[in-house]
């Protein structure tokens, strides 16, 4: 079993193995070089040629070694952290190795694509001790955890409901690229690859977990095993409803996602238009004037988190590195832990089997439920 001996010293910096080399690796990479408790020894791809472009694009990692099979990088290096950035359908199995080699888990999204093997990466987590942070990298951004601070300790009284909407247009070319893209084996759709992130902040926001997940999804533009557009309702154990969007078929020069969280004395609103973010945070006064929150937020944070907090505005993965490595030194929970991992798969499931029975769905998932399930759900279907 896992063999923890390499979280025993921190006076050198946390080793680093990166497993999987394709488009978002090179956020890692950038957020490491900034880091310096985190030392990249290894990175890892089945292409050598995706490890040497990886390698090249980010100043300072020409020297580092490459393998093209993660288990020997993992076996030789016993790296304090294992970095997996690979297509979802494979995270389970590196995960799981990882973790029983002792090596910590930077795990980008989605966790898994079952509910058993969620729950079994989450379990494992708890058992030996090791940390993971999840790649839900809105939980992130500035700002954010004050505002969801105040709601959770009441400042804006009772969560009334909230609303998401992921517009992150995809064309062909983009499905064409890989063989795994938006398949039900491997990547899912619209929601399960491009909505999860919100998801998870919507509900980490609201302050509840999920109890009901109602929902539908179609096939209008793209060609894929999974669905290109897909909308769902959440209920909540404290009672409020979130209204949920996602999908590919939009302009794909025209990236747009929308986050709202409704109080009885407040709303907050943020979100991304083409890559410009955009944030607004109102409260009721005593006297029942409204109040632009703003500036209270941006001062308290940069007070807390000083400049380092903007920064993770333009790599968020910079915050998700910088809370792990604190989150091992001080043996510490992740802002986007592994429960975190677990639950937004659950939620995720929920809402594809909702969609499959035509009916709500009980959360969490009583039975294991896999996206695989979905194989085969439009065939009879008229897009």
């Amino acid at each position: 079993m896992a063999d923890n001996s390499n979280r025993a010293s921190f006076s050198t910096p946390l080793s680093v193995v990166l497993i999987g080399c394709g488009r978002v690796a090179e956020k890692h990479l950038k957020a490491i070089s900034k880091l310096k408790n985190l030392e990249l020894k290894a990175v890892v791809d089945v292409n050598p040629e995706s490890c040497k472009r990886l390698l090249g694009s980010v100043k300072g990692f020409a020297n580092v070694k490459s393998y093209s099979d993660y288990k020997q990088a993992i076996d030789e290096i016993k790296p304090a952290i294992v970095s997996v950035t690979v297509p979802s359908g494979l995270h389970f199995q590196i995960a799981k190795y990882a973790m029983e080699h002792g090596s910590n888990l930077l795990l980008e999204k989605p966790m898994t694509m079952s509910v058993s093997e969620a729950r079994e990466i989450y379990e494992l987590s708890q058992k030996t001790g090791l940390k993971i942070a999840m790649g839900h990298i809105y939980r992130y951004l500035p700002i954010v955890g004050l505002v969801r601070q105040d709601i959770a300790e009441g400042k804006y009284g009772k969560v009334t409901h909230g609303t998401i909407y992921v517009r992150w247009g995809h064309g062909e070319d983009y499905y064409q690229s890989a063989a795994w893209r938006g398949t039900w084996k491997s990547d899912g759709g619209a929601l399960m690859n491009q909505t999860i992130h919100a998801i998870d902040l919507l509900v980490w926001l609201m302050g509840s977990e999920p109890e009901e997940a109602s929902a539908m999804i179609a096939q209008r533009l793209r060609n894929i095993e999974a669905e290109d557009l897909g909308m769902a309702v959440l209920r909540l154990e404290n009672g409020a409803l979130a209204q949920i969007e996602g999908t590919t078929a939009t302009i794909p020069s025209k990236h747009t996602a929308e986050f709202s969280v409704f109080c009885e004395n407040g709303q907050l609103s943020m979100g991304l238009d083409s890559g410009k973010p955009h944030i607004s945070v109102y409260g009721v006064k005593t006297d029942g004037k409204t109040k632009k929150m703003n500036g209270y937020y941006i001062r308290k944070q940069f007070k807390e988190g000083g400049l380092f907090s903007y920064k993770c505005a333009l790599n968020p993965h910079l915050g998700i590195y910088k809370d792990l490595a604190e989150s091992i030194i001080e043996d510490k929970n992740p802002i986007a832990d592994a429960y975190a991992g677990f639950s937004s798969v659950d939620t995720l499931l929920g809402i594809y089997k909702s969609a499959k029975e035509g009916r709500p769905v009980k959360l969490p998932l009583e039975e294991n439920f896999n996206s695989i399930d979905m194989t085969g759900f439009f065939d009879e279907k008229t897009c």
